[in-house]
């Protein structure tokens, strides 16, 4: 995820990111363009129509489509920032869950027991680094520390590794209660915090597993290649040559924006544009060890 000033218009209109869209669709501008003068060509110098041909109403069909295509576009991009802005959400609120637990268990633990201590500091923020792990297709590596963890033994990396995780801090939660180092009340307190961190998976497993619908995806790129393929055969009489200038620039606008909607519908890649759920996993795991006191 790139960090940048809003405010500032001169680097965002000339400072060419890895994931501008002009540069991915560069051969098909190129392509348009040679396409449009063809078609002017056709109709200007070998078919020599003139401009009471009926072929330059199509420009209005062209006007009435525009609306449409323009209302399309928008609620695809709304969707797309809807999906971005909610896993942003879902990794604040993971945030938030990971400190109350950490002070939670804090106050709770005895400071002389160092065992349970240091158990806590680090397999807290395990759940988001596994969280990350899951989320970006990699196989979790299950390390706590360099001391030995006799309940690592029975996570495995190809299995859910959140799931596990989670599973393992409760069972641990469960021995404290029994051995009555956490009470009842402090065993429900404790358990509303894995139960939460377990929503926040299942809300990201959600918005990764459940793209935009293919046929609506689909729709829209038909309709903008068919939209331009069109433009230059009525356009030709009100602008001449220079629809080969003018179709490319509109095919630009109206890609690039079902471009930035696949591109931040994913929010849990590695693309720039993409939530830095590294990062936020990193400072989980500062914040515990600095709550967490061993």
């Amino acid at each position: 995820m790139i960090v940048y000033n809003p405010k500032d218009w001169l680097s965002a209109t000339f400072k060419l990111h890895k994931s501008d869209t002009f540069k991915k669709l560069f051969p098909f501008l190129i392509f348009i363009a040679i396409y449009s003068w063809g078609i002017a060509y056709l109709e200007l110098e070998y078919l020599k129509l003139s401009e009471r041909s009926w072929v330059k109403n199509i420009t209005i069909v062209h006007n009435l489509l525009g609306f449409v295509i323009s209302l399309l576009l928008v609620f695809r991009t709304n969707s797309a920032y809807d999906r971005w802005w909610e896993a942003r959400k879902q990794w604040g609120t993971l945030t938030n869950v990971s400190r109350a637990f950490a002070y939670k268990l804090n106050a709770i633990l005895d400071e002389e027991d160092k065992v349970n201590r240091s158990f806590f500091r680090k397999s807290i923020p395990l759940f988001a680094e596994t969280l990350y792990d899951f989320l970006r297709s990699d196989y979790t590596k299950f390390m706590l520390d360099e001391n030995e963890h006799p309940e690592l033994k029975s996570l495995d990396s190809k299995k859910h590794g959140p799931n596990q995780v989670s599973n393992m801090i409760f069972q641990k939660i469960n021995q404290l209660y029994k051995e009555r180092i956490v009470s009842g009340d402090q065993l429900i307190i404790l358990n509303e915090e894995i139960v939460s961190m377990t929503n926040v998976c299942g809300a990201c497993e959600r918005i990764k597993n459940t793209p935009i619908p293919l046929a609506y995806s689909a729709f829209i790129k038909k309709f903008i290649i068919f939209y331009t393929m069109t433009l230059p055969v009525g356009y030709v009489f009100s602008i001449g040559y220079f629809v080969v200038v003018a179709v490319p620039f509109i095919l630009y606008v109206l890609a690039s924006l079902e471009l930035i909607g696949e591109s931040i519908e994913e929010p849990f890649g590695i693309d720039q544009d993409d939530l830095p759920i590294d990062k936020i996993a990193a400072n989980i795991k500062k914040h515990c060890h600095e709550i967490i006191l061993a």
